[in-house]
């Protein structure tokens, strides 16, 4: 009985991140701009952050997706924020072993994004939980604080599926 409560309560924490996304939108000052897509399924990331020196500042994301991947934009946002690229990559590779099934002992670094961690049940939807924190990959691999404001990321392999 306490694990159906506790399951509602993660289906609600990600309803409400999905139909009030935290941090929709654009930045006027953005440092890196990234588009991923998941052709799978049609989810459209279009993701904005703004750096200082190696912190991650400010973040938003447009584009269209699914409840889960919404809401996990949302909840990435709400996880990196204030911290370094370093970190937030850690968190990304940290937030892709949570949803493909691993045991993850220090997800709770993820904030609400720790509550997806029962898409590892559904395979076809990882591609959408992570499909926002991939275009922050992307973001820090591609430029690693290179990039200009306005600068927009994507090639032919972004119109592959996201792992």
């Amino acid at each position: 009985m306490a694990l159906t409560r506790l399951d509602n309560l993660y289906r609600q924490v990600i309803l409400d991140h999905s139909s009030h996304p935290h941090h929709r939108g654009t930045l006027g000052d953005s440092t890196y701009k990234v588009e991923l897509n998941n052709p799978t399924c049609g989810d459209v990331i279009h993701l904005e952050l703004a750096v200082e020196g190696e912190t991650i500042k400010d973040l938003a994301f447009t584009g269209e997706g699914c409840s889960i991947s919404t809401a996990s934009a949302s909840m990435m946002g709400d996880a990196v924020i204030g911290k370094t690229l370093a970190e937030a990559g850690d968190l990304s590779h940290l937030f892709s072993e949570l949803v493909q099934g691993h045991d993850v002992p220090d997800s709770n670094q993820l904030g609400d994004a720790s509550m997806l961690s029962g898409v590892a049940k559904f395979p076809a939807r990882i591609k959408c939980a992570t499909l926002a924190w991939k275009a922050l990959e992307k973001a820090i691999q591609d430029d690693q604080g290179q990039a200009t404001t306005g600068q927009l990321h994507c090639s032919n392999e972004d119109k592959q599926p996201t792992e």
